[in-house]
């Protein structure tokens, strides 16, 4: 009994609400499965509650959290330190814990990469991006710090499209500008990978972003950060127009991949969250 050692390294979440974040079973099948003696626990943690959960979650030696809605600036002056492209993108959704000190990062634009470069090198590459929201920020200045050629953003609002440009050009070598989204939108010639990173979809199969169909060409790589349902509508379609798809499934799994590698220096197995997402969205390979 004197070699047994009770005490599970603790990591978690801190967003609200949180009952519908499928991150806690990926992360833990892929720790039973590595054999770690560790934990994942989603917590509801309201606004007003978040400088207790980061300071309980330092007296608690846990060695790291996520922060999703409402959380990822907020959480930045409670931190000792950011990352490059947590500090270019002014928002943190991971926080490692090394000796008291608190490391922010920002996986949502890795988790995509990571999930593209498994069909494309986005180095040299033209991209369109639908939507300027959190996700897309990230994203973008992923894609201009991995050598993308040039990016061009859109999205209703053209404000918060130009500040993801801005931020992108000003950051990175790529070149960025904003197209208007009015109405159905053209993919221009020389586009090689399109991404929506809008909400347009989420929990619908049949809702489409406004997208002229006939503008998506064979070769281009159509990405979709929308993890549930997996096969979008904008997916299905591309893929019957010669397109090489990409779903949101890949994203969530590597930012859970990238994430456990800061807290515990170790790589789990992304099959096994893949598995597990599906067997939670009710898909198959």
């Amino acid at each position: 009994m004197a070699d047994r050692n009770f005490r599970s390294i603790l990591t978690g979440s801190f967003s609200t609400p949180c009952g519908d974040n499928p991150t806690v079973a990926m992360i833990e099948a892929a720790y039973r499965h590595a054999g770690i003696d560790a934990r994942y626990i989603n917590c509801d943690v309201k606004a007003e509650n978040l400088a207790a959960a980061v300071a309980g979650a330092v007296a608690m030696e846990w060695v790291g959290f996520n922060c999703s809605l409402p959380h990822k600036v907020a959480v930045i002056k409670h931190l000792d330190e950011l990352a490059q492209s947590a500090r270019i993108i002014g928002a943190v959704n991971c926080v490692s814990i090394r000796d008291g000190r608190l490391i922010g990062n920002n996986t949502d634009g890795k988790g995509f990469l990571a999930s593209l470069q498994s069909v494309t090198d986005p180095a040299g590459k033209r991209v369109l991006v639908l939507g300027a929201g959190g996700a897309a920020r990230a994203i973008a200045v992923e894609l201009g710090l991995a050598g993308a050629k040039h990016l061009t953003v859109t999205n209703r609002d053209p404000d918060k499209a130009r500040t993801i440009a801005a931020l992108v050009a000003d950051n990175t070598p790529c070149g960025a500008e904003v197209m208007a989204w009015d109405g159905e939108i053209s993919v221009a010639e020389g586009t090689d990978i399109v991404i929506n990173a809008t909400s347009i979809g989420l929990g619908d199969a049949q809702a489409l972003p406004p997208i002229r169909l006939e503008t998506l060409r064979r070769g281009m790589v159509v990405a979709d950060v929308i993890p549930n349902p997996p096969m979008t509508h904008l997916l299905r379609k591309a893929g019957a127009q010669g397109c090489t798809v990409l779903d949101g499934l890949g994203m969530l799994v590597n930012q859970g991949v990238i994430g456990v590698e800061l807290w515990l220096g170790r790589k789990l197995d992304s099959g096994v969250m893949q598995r597990t997402l599906q067997e939670i969205f009710g898909v198959s390979d």
